[in-house]
């Protein structure tokens, strides 16, 4: 049994990350593990309260999920797209059990409670090449304005 699921949370604990070698000609891939708080707002005349939100196991998986995992930490509002599936077990004593988790296809994060983003090359790897400039491609000003410049070509008929 399962259903379409999005929705808005917080996440709760740091990633957990999991990876399986390779099967075969597939190449390793791993799941990473979030539990998020989804909120329920209720819009009010003095804005909206939460009214009754839930914590669900989120699991995403792919190949690069142990980069992915430096990328989430704890308290950071994430938008979570996937299918809301019932897991089932025993547990250590015999007895059945259930919970509902998510399995996602997207985790997007939400700007909410982000100081900063900062992008380096991954270690190992070089810093991509700049794409030569093309005739009529605009480029950013270096001056302190920040201003655009006109395009690189150098024809005066541009508009004739």
């Amino acid at each position: 049994m399962s259903t379409h699921f999005m929705g808005e949370g917080n996440i709760g604990s740091d990633p957990e990350v999991k990876m399986f070698s390779s099967n075969g000609n597939q190449p390793p891939r791993g799941v990473m593990r979030l539990n998020v708080r989804f909120d329920n707002p209720v819009p009010t005349d003095t804005g909206n309260v939460d009214k009754g939100g839930f914590w669900a196991n989120v699991e995403i998986w792919h190949r690069d999920v142990e980069q992915w995992a430096q990328l989430y930490q704890k308290g950071m509002r994430v938008m979570v797209s996937g299918r809301m599936v019932l897991d089932e077990w025993q547990d250590n004593e015999g007895n059945s059990r259930s919970q509902f988790k998510v399995q996602a296809v997207r985790i997007g994060i939400l700007p909410f409670r982000v100081a900063q983003v900062v992008l380096e090359p991954a270690q190992g790897q070089q810093t991509p090449r700049q794409p030569p400039s093309q005739q009529g491609a605009y480029s950013k000003s270096a001056g302190p304005d920040g201003e655009w410049d006109n395009p690189v070509s150098t024809d005066s008929d541009s508009l004739g």
